[in-house]
């Protein structure tokens, strides 16, 4: 099977960094704002967009600003493949109603995640507004949602596998850095 990469390190980076900046543009600043990451690779990508959100803007504590929402138990998808490891929720402590909510994942395929994440976070509270941010947009939508902000559209063939390996959730023998990987395809 063929592998190759379309995002190494640095254009990960680069795409985060551009990524805060749009954050910041589109909510006029940093008030009301709360990333939630989706496990398992959302949530890393949430505190790197924060870290830089801090570091644009002064006075800003990037750990007020996370948090996480396990979507487990509103997939649509359960009963087909059997069980899957839960994760934590964690809300800032401000909360999230009357916030700006940023759900944040890796890649948006066919956008079932991304709606269970809103039936998640409609049992959390009552935001003002929802976005979405993405590394890898891929297409393919079963669903009609659409990134507010992505990293890199990448279209790629239905049967081809798009993988976001990152260090924080990826660390192993051989690993270099943090790179997006497709798999798979015509030969």
């Amino acid at each position: 099977m063929r592998q190759r990469t379309v995002l190494d390190e640095h254009e990960i980076t680069r795409a985060v960094t551009r990524i805060a900046h749009e954050i910041l543009e589109h909510n006029k600043g940093p008030q009301g704002l709360v990333l939630l990451g989706i496990p398992t690779r959302g949530v890393p990508l949430a505190r790197r967009l924060a870290e830089r959100i801090a570091g644009i803007e002064p006075g800003v504590d990037a750990e007020e600003l996370t948090g996480s929402l396990d979507i487990t138990m509103y997939r649509d998808d359960l009963r087909r493949s059997g069980r899957r490891k839960v994760h934590a929720t964690s809300i800032p402590a401000a909360g999230i109603d009357d916030k700006t909510v940023v759900l944040v994942d890796d890649v948006l395929f066919s956008g079932r995640s991304i709606r269970a994440a809103l039936d998640a976070l409609a049992a959390l509270g009552r935001p003002r507004a929802v976005r979405l941010a993405v590394l890898v947009d891929r297409g393919h939508r079963q669903y009609p949602i659409r990134a507010d902000h992505v990293g890199k559209n990448l279209p790629t063939a239905a049967s081809e596998r798009v993988d976001v390996r990152l260090r924080e959730t990826d660390a192993a023998d051989g690993f270099t850095g943090d790179e997006v990987l497709i798999t798979g395809g015509e030969e």
